[in-house]
C-alpha cells in the first residue's frame, strides 16, 4: 500500500514541478520580502520564530480520521532555546495526545528549513527538514518531519502544491499595539507516512498545513488572539486572525484583523474586512477558561459566509501556557456556491462571566422619562452580550420582564404599568448568544418610582405650540416665585436645567434641539409635572 501511495506522489510531484515555475529555490514571490528557502530557516535578527504544521489524515488500515499539529518555537529561556509541542487526536473517538518539551536545538538551519532536537527523552531524534534527491540537494518544497511521545509518533512526507500564501502581501505587517511579524503559509500539502497511536501503527495520507512566523510579535506576552486555517472544497484557503486589546476590544484596523486569502494559484489578498461571530463557548472542565467554540464568518470580498465548529471541545493545551489547538469543520457558502471544508482552530483568548452594574437607578427617585442603564466592567468585543430586565414591586421577591435580547446597555421603558410612589427594584440579565456566559445583578436599594403624568390642561397650565420648531410656552395662573424646568431626550439624557423666578409666561428656547420626541420636568410647590413635547 505504502509503495503504490509513494509511487503516486512521486509522479504527482514530477508533474507538478514541471507545471508550477514557483517550485524552485531560490524563489522570490513578486513584491514579497520573504524568499524561499533561506526564509524557510532561522532569522537571528528575530527575537521570536516559530515553525508550524497541522494536518488531517487518514488511516489505511483502520479508516480513522487523524488531525494532529506539531509547532517549534524559538524563544530561549531557563536554559533551553525554546520548546516544541505536539498535538495528535483521533477525530472519530475524540482520544488525544499533548505533549510539550523543552528543547535544545541540534540543528536550527538558517538557510533552509532543517530542524533536529535529541535532548528530551524520545526514541528517536525529531526533525523537520526539505526531502533530498539523489545529489543530497534540497527538493523545493518538499519535507519530511518525525516528531514522537509515549506511543505516539508521526513520519510523514509533505509535498507543497500550492504557490505560498505571503501575508499582508508582501510578508510583513504590524501586529497588535507594538510588534510586526513576516508570515507565510503553505496552505496546501499532500501528506503520506504511518502514524502510531496508542500503540496502533498504519500508513496514512491526507493534507496539512505549514506557518511561518518571525519577528517581534510573541503569543504568550503579547494581545492574545484568535487564529484559524480554513481550506475550502472550492480550491480556496483562508489565514484568519483576530487580536483582542488588554481591554477586549477588536480595533477596525489590520493589526488586529486579519484575513488572507490563496484564491487560486494568480490570485492572493489580505483583508480587514470581514466579521467574525462568535455563536457558542465552552467552558474547561476546571472553569478556568471559557473559549469560543463556533463562529461565522462573513465578508463581502468574495461573499464568503461560513460556519466554523471545532470538533473536540476538550482540546486544550496546558504547557507552556494555557490554549486551545483543535481540528475544525466548516460549511457555508463563497459567491453563493457551497462549500465545505476543514481546518484548525488556535485561541489565546479566554472569555469571561460578564460583571454587571446598575448605574440608574440605583436610589433615591426614577422618573420613566429616564433610561435605565447598566454598565460591563469586563465588556468582550468577542462576546457582544444580551440583556433581559426585569423590575419588582414586591421588595424582589418576584420580577416581571420588561424586554429580552436588548442589545445595549440603557432601555427606555415605555407605557409602564405600575403607579407613581411606588418603590421598584430592577434586575439585568446578561447572556452571550448561547448563553453559556451568563449573570445577573439586582438593584441594592429601591427608587420610588414617578410616573409622568400631563397634568397641565387639569391645572390650567398650558404648553403650546406642540409641535413646534423654535420656542415653547407655557401659561400660569399667577407668578410663580421660583420653578426649575428640565428636557429630556428619548433616552432620559438632561439636554437643559434652568431655574426661574417670578414669572407668569415661561417661554423656552428650543432652537438648538434636534427634530423628535421629548419630555419637559417642571418643578414647583413641592410638585413635579411632566409633558411629551415634539420638536419639528
Amino acid at each position: 500500500m505504502k509503495f503504490k501511495i509513494t509511487l503516486f506522489l512521486i509522479l504527482f510531484s514530477i508533474f507538478f514541478c514541471r507545471s508550477q515555475d514557483w517550485k524552485t529555490y531560490p524563489h522570490t514571490p513578486t513584491g514579497s520580502l520573504i524568499s524561499f528557502s533561506i526564509d524557510e530557516g532561522r532569522h537571528p535578527a528575530e527575537e521570536t520564530e516559530w515553525w508550524y504544521t497541522v494536518g488531517h489524515v487518514t488511516g489505511s488500515t483502520t479508516g480513522n480520521k487523524y488531525s494532529y499539529m506539531l509547532t517549534y518555537f524559538y524563544n530561549p529561556a531557563l536554559g533551553y532555546d525554546g520548546f516544541r509541542i505536539f498535538n495528535l487526536t483521533n477525530d472519530d473517538t475524540g482520544e488525544n495526545l499533548f505533549d510539550t518539551q523543552a528543547i535544545k536545538y541540534d540543528i536550527l538551519s538558517q538557510i533552509s528549513l532543517d530542524i533536529k532536537v535529541s535532548n528530551h527523552p524520545l526514541k528517536k531524534p525529531e526533525s523537520w527538514k526539505n526531502k533530498l534527491d539523489t545529489d543530497n540537494k534540497a527538493i523545493p518544497f518538499e519535507y519530511t518531519l518525525y516528531a514522537s511521545s509515549d506511543n505516539t509518533e508521526i513520519n510523514l512526507e509533505y509535498i507543497t502544491v500550492k504557490r505560498p500564501l505571503i501575508l499582508g502581501d508582501d510578508g510583513k505587517f504590524d501586529l497588535g499595539s507594538s510588534s510586526y511579524t513576516y508570515y507565510y503559509s503553505q496552505t496546501k500539502n499532500l501528506v503520506i507516512g504511518t502514524i502510531t497511536f496508542k500503540d496502533i501503527t498504519e500508513d496514512v495520507t491526507g493534507i496539512s498545513w505549514i506557518d511561518h512566523q518571525y519577528g517581534s510579535y510573541n503569543g504568550k506576552d503579547d494581545e492574545k488572539y484568535e487564529w484559524f486555517s480554513v481550506q475550502l472544497s472550492n480550491g480556496m484557503d483562508l489565514n484568519l486572525w483576530n487580536l483582542f486589546t488588554d481591554d477586549n476590544t477588536i480595533p477596525d484596523i489590520l493589526n488586529y484583523k486579519i484575513l488572507s486569502a490563496y484564491v487560486d494559484e494568480n490570485t492572493q489578498y489580505t483583508t480587514k474586512d470581514f466579521n467574525l461571530e462568535r455563536l457558542e463557548f465552552k467552558f474547561t472542565s476546571d472553569n478556568e477558561k471559557c473559549y469560543s467554540q463556533k463562529w461565522r464568518l462573513t465578508s463581502k470580498t468574495n461573499n464568503i459566509d461560513l460556519i466554523i465548529s471545532v470538533l473536540h471541545g476538550d482540546s486544550e493545551v496546558q504547557l507552556p501556557f494555557r490554549f486551545y489547538e483543535g481540528a475544525t469543520s466548516i460549511t457555508g457558502s463563497v459567491n453563493g456556491i457551497a462549500v465545505t471544508g476543514k481546518g484548525f482552530a488556535e485561541l489565546l483568548h479566554s472569555y469571561e462571566i460578564p460583571k454587571l452594574n446598575i448605574t440608574h437607578p440605583n436610589n433615591g427617585t426614577f422618573y420613566s422619562t429616564e433610561n435605565i442603564t447598566w454598565d460591563v466592567s469586563n465588556s468582550d468585543d468577542g462576546n457582544p452580550l444580551l440583556y433581559d430586565v426585569f423590575y419588582s414591586v414586591d421588595n424582589k421577591q418576584t420580577f416581571k420582564n420588561i424586554t429580552e435580547g436588548h442589545g445595549e446597555t440603557s432601555f427606555y421603558w415605555e407605557n409602564p404599568d405600575i403607579q407613581s410612589g411606588e418603590e421598584i427594584w430592577f434586575k439585568i440579565t446578561a447572556y452571550s448568544k448561547d448563553k453559556t456566559l451568563t449573570n445577573e445583578v439586582i438593584s441594592t436599594n429601591s427608587s420610588s418610582f414617578v410616573l409622568p403624568v400631563e397634568e397641565f390642561n387639569s391645572n390650567n397650565i398650558i404648553l403650546y405650540p406642540n409641535p413646534s420648531e423654535n420656542s415653547l410656552k407655557i401659561n400660569f395662573d399667577n407668578y410663580i416665585p421660583l420653578l426649575v424646568y428640565k428636557i429630556y431626550d428619548i433616552n432620559g439624557k438632561i439636554l437643559l436645567e434652568k431655574e426661574i423666578r417670578n414669572k407668569k409666561i415661561l417661554q423656552i428656547d428650543i432652537k438648538k434641539l434636534k427634530k423628535g420626541i421629548y419630555f419637559l420636568n417642571i418643578n414647583h410647590s413641592n410638585k413635579s409635572m411632566y409633558t411629551k413635547f415634539i420638536v419639528e
